[in-house]
């Protein structure tokens, strides 16, 4: 298995392609599906608790940034975060042409297409900045933890890798989107800050088991586990 320290060689890998469409899909429909819903349910000995409807599946695509940084390295996991981000820059503009096309006069649901996929520009920029500024901290913060520990202590490195992404992203998403914007009360804004950071690191530590038995899989199928010792760090140097 290598564990490579220097500049990564143009190879080819089994999987990663998979990988990062897994990553796409998952990235793009949390985002189109449910980010503007507030959700409730009541949890025994804690009460109502209220959440944005997307964070249930949103944190998956943290697991995948998780996996592409331990198996593949920062740098190849920067690819694929801009991919992401390209992804929902187009679904963003999809929606909006789509939503804005007149309607013909015989089709009834305009309406409920609008407010399915009728997000402002406010929204869809603030969900690809918050998205764009999480993603590279937890990639980021990985990709040092790793150095640091010399490759040990996995789950430690994945979920602190996540709380720092996650804390940004929450920190930046739903105070750009809603705060002052008459969608939702501004208290509401911030009790979906603390739920959506919350609920997404409880979704991280679920999904570890599972996180696990990907990594192990990708390192013994790709032959590799890369250390970025030596990389450019710089989240808009896209070549390897």
């Amino acid at each position: 298995m290598q564990t490579a320290t220097t500049e990564q060689p143009a190879r080819r890998y089994r999987y990663y392609e998979f990988v990062m469409v897994a990553f796409v899909v998952v990235l793009v429909c949390s985002n189109l599906i449910g980010p503007a819903k507030a959700a409730q349910i009541d949890l025994p000995l804690i009460g109502a608790v209220t959440f944005g409807a997307g964070v249930l599946f949103f944190p998956i695509s943290y697991v995948f940034g998780d996996v592409l940084t331990e198996v593949y390295g920062y740098s190849r996991a920067r690819k694929v975060i801009w991919a992401g981000f390209a992804a929902l820059g187009f679904a963003a503009i999809m929606a909006a042409v789509i939503v804005a096309l007149p309607p013909a006069p015989t089709w009834p649901n305009q309406k409920v297409y609008e407010i399915a996929f009728g997000s402002t520009w406010r929204i869809a920029l603030a969900s690809m900045f918050a998205y764009f500024c999480g993603e590279f901290v937890n990639s980021f913060v990985l990709a040092k933890m790793k150095v640091w520990s010399s490759g040990r202590y996995q789950g430690a490195r994945f979920v602190g890798s996540t709380v720092a992404g996650e804390a940004v992203d929450s920190a930046l998403f739903y105070p750009l989107a809603f705060y002052n914007s008459g969608i939702m009360p501004n208290e509401l804004v911030f009790t979906l800050v603390v739920s959506q950071f919350v609920t997404k690191t409880l979704v991280e530590i679920a999904f570890l088991p599972l996180t696990y038995r990907v990594v192990a899989f990708l390192k013994r199928a790709e032959d590799e586990d890369y250390y970025d010792r030596n990389t450019n760090f710089n989240p808009f140097r896209i070549e390897t």
